[in-house]
């Protein structure tokens, strides 16, 4: 049996460190994927800002299951040798709080571009990433997203191939339905035993985020499987995306909040207790 441990994106309950603690704490959560602090994004925090939210941390009792990095949400043709440099520094981030997983995407694809015309650029760029990774001990853990060369099953398992899943699969459900290729099953009968961790968000066929379960993500059914299938531990980190947060413009392309049921929710430390409650249900049945 597999040992599912939550973690979440607690940026989307508060974004006062404090108050995501609390969140967690209050939700029954063990664990973050850390990804925006105080209203900094992971990615540009100071060594001594790591080190301050690592005692907040250790206090707590809460641990860090990922590193929420912006690594690889870029152009494919944007300035490469700048994103490095803000990779050193989420490699930084990983040896401070104690992870060695830095979640990452593989570019975005410019407008008038095929994915194929990309394609040599993006294994360049993933490949220099990775070497410099395991230079310093962590992994590299790829998220399938909109617009980018990993957008499609298919894309990302073309990653998980040409480096010999050197690079980590992290699977989304809701991403596959968002970005018009693959539902359940067809997403997941392609990369299932590929999965190292999964982001726990779904979505409507009408492609609105919802509750775990709620959409046709496969969400009940992925997990059922897992459990089946595998042994050991798996982390399930919970990104609700209910409820537009503060610094979604930042994470996302297109700054659209068509996605979320904005009225669905009173607040964001609401749409975040129900995204974790919708999870522990489904592992509970």
């Amino acid at each position: 049996m597999a040992e599912f441990v939550l973690s979440a994106f607690a940026d989307e309950y508060s974004p006062n460190f404090d108050e995501q603690l609390e969140g967690l704490k209050k939700n029954g959560v063990g664990y973050m994927e850390i990804r925006g602090v105080d209203g900094k994004n992971i990615g540009d925090l100071t060594e001594d800002e790591m080190k301050a939210a690592k005692a907040k941390l250790d206090a707590a009792g809460i641990g860090v299951s990922s590193i929420g990095s912006p690594i690889g949400k870029i152009k494919v043709t944007d300035d490469f040798d700048a994103h490095m440099k803000k990779l050193a520094n989420c490699v930084k981030a990983a040896k401070i709080f104690g992870t060695e997983n830095i979640r990452i995407f593989s570019f975005y694809i410019p407008e008038g571009m095929t994915r194929e015309e990309c394609r040599p650029e993006v294994m360049q760029r993933l490949a220099r990433m990775l070497e410099y990774a395991e230079s310093e001990g962590v992994t590299l853990c790829h998220e399938n997203e909109k617009g980018i060369y990993g957008e499609s099953a298919e894309c990302c398992m073309d990653i998980q191939k040409e480096f010999d899943g050197r690079i980590k699969l992290i699977f989304d459900p809701a991403n596959f339905v968002m970005d018009s290729h693959e539902s359940y099953p067809a997403a997941y009968e392609l990369l299932g035993d590929k999965i190292y961790y999964m982001h726990i968000k779904d979505a409507t066929a009408d492609k609105v985020i919802c509750p775990a379960g709620k959409g046709i993500g496969g969400v009940p059914q992925i997990l059922a499987d897992l459990d089946k299938k595998r042994d050991g531990k798996i982390f399930l980190s919970v990104e609700p995306h209910l409820k537009v947060f503060k610094g979604f413009e930042s994470l996302e392309a297109t700054g659209d909040k068509t996605i979320m049921p904005e009225n669905t929710y009173s607040s964001n430390t609401e749409a975040f207790g129900v995204a974790v409650k919708a999870l522990k249900d489904i592992i509970g049945k």
